[in-house]
């Protein structure tokens, strides 16, 4: 069996924590695979998957963010260290993975908890079960509410300075109002000249 071939059976066999982005895997979860799908995979086929897999750098990026690692049915599985984390971030570092990397992970991490607050907000599932289905785990689940909540209240914040308008007359400071060219001014009664009204008495 090929890596790529092990893949795609892990994500079929256990999609709470291979279906989708990376997660930071439950330590020791190698064990945990052999114990649940006994002679499916051999060592040396895990070993080279999980090799490719935890140095990919979306993975790496997981754990330099993430604060708990998951099991193979999505759950909580242990917190990362720092020291993990450290290790991840140094890596990262070395390979150059630079600030804009940086900041399109964090702008689809607000994307995603706006979401997770949007769905939270109109769904008809229990708490446990909204959990299981964002594959959220449930003691994060009001952190991350809490910061969807005050990420829209910035951009509300910010939405009227950007959509307001300027009033209809207003002009750059400093220029004179553009003078009317309805033709030339009146005459001395107050009306225009009219053509062929200069008759001889």
């Amino acid at each position: 069996m090929s890596p790529a071939a092990c893949a795609q059976a892990l994500r079929q066999r256990f999609p709470a924590l291979f279906d989708g982005p990376p997660k930071p895997l439950k330590l020791r979860t190698h064990v945990d695979i052999e114990a649940r799908a006994p002679g499916v995979f051999s060592k040396q086929v895990l070993t080279a998957f999980f090799r490719r897999y935890t140095g990919s750098t979306s993975y790496l990026l997981s754990v330099a963010r993430g604060r708990q690692r998951f099991d193979l049915d999505g759950k909580p599985g242990g917190e990362i260290s720092d020291e993990h984390r450290q290790i991840a971030i140094d890596e990262l570092t070395r390979r150059g993975v630079g600030l804009q990397s940086r900041r399109e992970l964090e702008e689809q991490q607000r994307r995603n908890r706006a979401g997770l607050l949007f769905d939270y907000e109109r769904t008809t599932l229990t708490r446990a079960n909204f959990c299981v289905l964002k594959q959220v785990a449930e003691e994060e689940l009001d952190g991350l509410l809490e910061i969807a909540r005050a990420e829209a209240a910035q951009d509300q914040e910010r939405r009227p300075a950007r959509d307001a308008k300027p009033p209809r007359d207003a002009r750059p400071q400093g220029r004179p109002p553009a003078q009317r060219r309805d033709g030339p001014p009146p005459g001395p009664r107050g009306r225009g000249p009219r053509q062929g009204d200069d008759r001889r008495r």
